[in-house]
């Protein structure tokens, strides 16, 4: 008789459910429920009502207050909201494969009238070689009573056995596609948010492509005030650090579809690691692993039959609306409120899985970083903003180009306290670096994090390289270029939205500017007289030559010494904020000396001068300047970068400094 009860109730549910009025915008009476439609899995809270196909997986629509579909119906059912890999084997048998993730088993994990969970899952066998990516993967999809948007994870699980093949994972993520003709203001930041050009524009008779394809040039855009604008997705790229919630709002009727990141745990590279958002289409992301401003160091690499296993997300996808005749640009304001929630509610409570640890399983670790600089202060210096964070064991600073596992990253206060809370079980190091300071910090001591531990490590001192008193230093250290001089663009090249803005340097074209700045001779920086705000370019790249081809260019700094010390060694610190297969040669003094004092070789494949960036992965060096190679009086140090087979090879510099022997 039971069975047959609950047999009734879910049909009853059912029925129910395909008969209601699509996002009636307020909490079901009777919870949350799920039903199957034709080919498709439906899950309804009464608020929204988000279809999925089975057993693929694939959000197929969002339905919403008056819009029956957010996602674009002009689109195949495939291309709406998916997950995705891009993979290669190792053995260069399949490079660059793209691949949606399609589920072949649906089941129910869940089924309360509080909560749905759903899976869709697609396991891997040796059958499947050189066709799917080697992985076990479990796509999960949530949606809880009274919520007004829906949430999704997945599990990714290479097994330790021979037969499972080696492989790179060059990108997962989640995207979303929006109706092009109702969302066309996008929002990632407060001050990078505006009306978009719409998909239409980019095509052949309405933008004309740049250097590469994701720039498009506007020359007949269906608005014509938009005309002569750059539309270009690396412009609204955005560090993990800063990059919890962006999304879409459309006018009429005035709603909002935004993507919540409440944890960067799992995503890769650390908190600077940089990641695409949204972009024209309409198009949302959530990017777990890319190599995008790093190049192949953020490219997991997993070798035959190494087990791995590790949960992406959940993210949450948030729905919102107002009233006719309120401001929808209000919506902006409610998502980054609905962003706090879910960061204040991290980690969840509700995913099923067991592979996602709830707070009680997880554990902490607080203590004290201070910085011991004598030529700064006699004193430890409280280390005011220093990034502390846990990340797999590895070298200092290693943690940037981890990948495969989980980071935990916090800001220390003022006076140097940290605490890092929900850190998963296992194994790590405590790295950091401070601001206003060059170098990396990690902790020598192992941590291991387990259920419920709290780690104090008490007061912990870093001590960045140093030698010896500062004689002249160019820039901040913050491990980016940006208080270094950006010119204005190309007129024809223009993005408004960045005119007048901090982020003046996302404007497309800037490596062709430095041509015009300096047409014949290179950059010239002559310390305490240059302003490196003005003088000192935000990246040395290449010239270009009237034949279109380019040149490697050489860039001076020039400066006194009153004295010379004569049996001391001078050290030359160079911060580099990002490098894009370029190399430092450094010269004392005689430029046209055969061999370089230093040398960094080939480095970098950042790619951060093409895609707007500000820095990439960070390198630091040390080079030693006997004293012979100085003289009293005037001196100078040449700074070559010789690669020249493209506009976007170069370096950007976060920070240099010349030490004076000990003393």
């Amino acid at each position: 008789m039971g069975k047959l009860k609950k047999a009734i109730k879910k049909l009853w549910r059912c029925a129910s459910g395909t008969a209601e009025a699509c996002g009636v915008g307020v909490m079901s009476p009777i919870g949350v429920h799920w039903y199957i439609q034709d080919n498709h899995v439906v899950l309804d809270n009464g608020i929204l009502r988000v279809t999925l196909s089975n057993p693929d997986g694939i959000v197929t629509g969002v339905c919403y207050n008056d819009i029956d579909n957010m996602l674009e119906v002009l689109n195949d059912e495939s291309n709406r909201g998916y997950w995705d890999v891009v993979w290669n084997a190792l053995d260069g048998s399949r490079t660059g494969v793209f691949e949606v993730i399609k589920g072949t088993t649906f089941n129910v994990i869940k089924d309360t009238e509080e909560q749905v969970e759903v899976s869709f899952s697609r396991p891997w066998d040796p059958s499947m070689q050189g066709k799917l990516i080697p992985l076990n993967i479990d796509k999960r999809f949530v949606l809880l009573r009274g919520s007004s948007g829906f949430y999704t994870y997945a599990i990714y699980e290479h097994v330790g056995s021979p037969e499972w093949p080696a492989f790179t994972l060059g990108e997962t993520r989640i995207a979303f596609k929006l109706r092009k003709e109702k969302f066309h203001y996008m929002a990632i930041a407060d001050n990078r948010r505006r009306f978009m050009p719409l998909p239409d524009d980019r095509l052949p008779n309405r933008g004309q492509p740049l250097a590469y394809p994701e720039a498009v040039v506007l020359i007949n855009p269906v608005e014509p005030e938009l005309k002569g604008e750059v539309d270009d997705k690396y412009q609204y790229s955005c560090d993990n650090k800063d990059l919890k919630v962006h999304g879409w709002i459309s006018m009429d009727p005035p709603v909002g579809f935004w993507q919540i990141t409440p944890s960067d745990e799992f995503r890769s590279g650390g908190p600077l690691k940089q990641n695409l958002t949204s972009h024209v289409g309409p198009t949302m992301l959530a990017v777990f692993v890319s190599g995008h401003y790093a190049g192949d160091d953020l490219n997991p690499k997993f070798g035959q039959g190494e087990p791995w296993k590790k949960v992406f997300g959940p993210v949450f996808i948030y729905v919102n609306s107002v009233m006719d005749g309120q401001d929808p640009l209000t919506l902006w304001e409610d998502a980054k409120r609905q962003m706090s929630v879910e960061v204040q509610s991290w980690p969840y409570n509700f995913p099923a899985s067991e592979d996602f640890e709830k707070a009680d399983q997880r554990g902490s670790v607080s203590g004290k970083l201070f910085v011991s600089d004598r030529y700064a202060s006699s004193d430890n210096i409280p280390a005011n903003g220093a990034f502390v964070g846990l990340a797999p064991p590895g070298d200092a600073g290693s943690w940037q180009r981890e990948c495969k596992d989980y980071q935990f990253w916090v800001r220390a206060d003022e006076t140097g306290y940290f605490s890092i809370n929900n850190v998963r079980t296992g194994n790590y190091n405590l790295y950091a670096w401070v601001p206003g300071f060059i170098g990396d910090y990690k902790n020598e001591a192992p941590i291991t994090i387990t259920s419920s531990g709290q780690i104090d490590v008490g007061e912990i001192v870093y001590q960045p390289p140093r030698d010896g008193p500062t004689l002249w230093e160019i820039g901040i250290p913050d491990r980016t270029a940006a208080e270094f001089y950006a010119p204005d663009p190309d007129p024809k090249y223009v993005n408004r939205l960045f005119i007048n803005h901090p982020d003046r340097f996302r404007q497309y074209g800037l490596w062709d500017r430095y041509s015009e700045l300096y047409p014949n001779e290179d950059l010239v920086y002559t310390v305490g007289k240059s302003d490196y705000t003005k003088d000192w370019l935000f990246a040395q790249v290449n010239r270009k030559k009237p034949d279109n081809t380019y040149q490697g260019t050489t860039w001076q700094i020039r400066f006194v010494l009153d004295t010379v010390i004569p049996t001391g060694t001078y050290k030359l610190r160079v911060a580099i904020a990002s490098a894009s297969l370029a190399e430092l040669q450094v010269r004392v003094n005689n430029p046209k000396a055969n061999r370089p004092l230093f040398s960094s070789g080939l480095i970098g494949r950042d790619n951060s001068i093409a895609r707007h960036g500000i820095h990439g992965l960070y390198w630091l060096y040390s080079v030693d300047i006997q004293s012979g190679a100085l003289v009293q009086g005037d001196n100078t140090i040449f700074f070559t970068q010789p690669r020249n087979q493209s506009p976007f090879q170069g370096l950007m510099y976060d920070y240099i400094r010349l030490e004076a022997p000990p003393q």
